[in-house]
């Protein structure tokens, strides 16, 4: 397939692209710099220069492909504060794509968030999905990533074989800048390492390896509307987590009261104090994927996080 792929040099497309070119795959990615493109170069795909507001050039390239993959998320403008932006321009994104695969069966697959899906309690791919007139209403906060997830897979009904993949809110490996670094990095400048409460609440987990497997598999495999779940821990706790990092940076252990999780985490702290364990079990059941890399807590004790001084 002649694939498109937004968000090709980020942290998961960057083992989305050689997964799909190791698989006979011909790969365009979106750069919205010149060291994205030659990272793009470099990995042996084509480079499709602009970014996610050019929604001509995105309608462009997905009409010339065979598939979409879009991973592209201004998470630069979500961590400042405005997240409301982000998804909005998400969502915009995700139309104008839509419309140009509309009556075409070919794939589109979409990068989307598990925390908060269900709190409390495991879930599944079943959750989520609402009724198909919520595709429509953008909605705010956490939830208006849901409504851009509800709205991909109603996409199945004009002719586009959709799928989304639900990512947890750590997809750990070597490299790795997101929440697990910022954890680590919070816990070094505090001096210790933190939990909200009594830390039992879980997050699920995945390897990016193993996510980026899952991608190519939805691309080529995802009947159209189906939900998945790359998770390989169901839930970790939160404490087991700060646990870890506080043997590794010879740091005390210890909680941090709900009402001050603000002042301590910043804009992490609601992030932290959610409980969304996760299931994965009929996305392995519907295309064969399992993971192979290391669990969450194993690739911690690898010991990666804590080498960058800064991290």
């Amino acid at each position: 397939m002649r694939v498109f792929v937004t968000g090709a040099s980020g942290w998961i497309g960057s083992a989305v692209v050689p997964e799909l070119i190791g698989a006979g795959h011909q790969v365009t990615g979106l750069a919205r710099s010149d060291t994205s493109a030659a990272a793009l170069t470099a990995a042996g795909a084509q480079v499709h220069h602009g970014t996610l507001d050019d929604l001509d050039g995105l309608r462009k390239a997905a009409a010339a492909s065979d598939g979409v993959i879009h991973l592209a998320f201004k998470h630069d403008l979500a961590f400042s504060g405005n997240f409301q932006s982000a998804v909005e321009a998400d969502r915009r994104a995700v139309e104008t794509m839509g419309e140009a695969l509309a009556g075409s069966d070919r794939p589109f697959v979409l990068a989307s968030g598990l925390l908060g899906l269900a709190p409390g309690r495991v879930a599944t791919e079943q959750d989520g999905r609402g009724p198909a007139s919520d595709a429509g209403q953008p909605g705010s906060g956490p939830h208006a990533r849901q409504a851009t997830a509800r709205l991909t897979l109603a996409l199945a009904s004009r002719g586009v074989r959709s799928s989304v993949l639900r990512l947890p809110p750590t997809v750990h490996g070597e490299g790795d800048y997101g929440f697990m670094a910022a954890i680590v990095g919070i816990a070094r400048d505090k001096g210790v390492s933190g939990y909200i409460g009594d830390g039992a609440n879980r997050w699920p987990a995945v390897h990016r390896l193993d996510a980026a497997r899952l991608f190519r598999l939805a691309l080529e495999q995802a009947p159209a509307g189906s939900a998945l779940h790359p998770v390989a821990d169901e839930g970790v706790p939160i404490r087991a987590i700060a646990e870890v990092i506080g043997r590794h940076l010879g740091i005390p252990v210890g909680a941090v009261s709900p009402e001050n999780a603000g002042e301590h985490f910043s804009w992490l702290a609601g992030f932290l104090s959610t409980d969304s364990p996760a299931s994965s079990t009929l996305t392995r059941e519907l295309l064969g994927w399992q993971p192979t890399q290391p669990g969450l807590i194993d690739d911690l004790d690898k010991g990666h996080y804590f080498h960058n001084s800064s991290a």
